[in-house]
This record gives structure tokens, sequence and C-alpha cells, in this order.
């Protein structure tokens, strides 16, 4: 998988905090769950997924 430049990420962050917004407190996990799954479905490769489902938990604690 290859890095995002940095001015991408920065826009996917922003496009990323402004939909997490209209989707709303109530809708957020609902909201957050869909979009992994259609990122992973994109994606095709459930090694990579689940990596990234690791690489996201790391450090939340």
């Amino acid at each position: 998988m290859s890095a995002m430049p940095f001015e991408d990420f920065e826009t996917a962050y922003e496009t990323l905090a402004t939909a997490i917004d209209q989707a709303g407190p109530a809708r957020e996990a609902l909201f957050l769950t869909r979009l992994a799954l259609v990122l992973g479905h994109e994606l095709g490769d459930i090694a990579a997924f689940r990596k990234a489902i690791e690489t996201a938990l790391d450090g939340l604690e």
C-alpha cells in the first residue's frame, strides 16, 4: 500500500471531519463503520484491511 501525499492526507482529514459532523453524534459510529466497510471493499485486501484496523486501534488507550 502506498502512502498518501501530505496535502491529500490533510484534505482527507478535513473531509472526514466534515462528514462526521454531518452524521451527528447519534450516527457517528454507524457512519464510521459503514465508511470502513466501503473502504475495505474498495481496498479488496483483507490482510491490509485488518492491518489498517490494528493501526487505527494502536494508541487509543
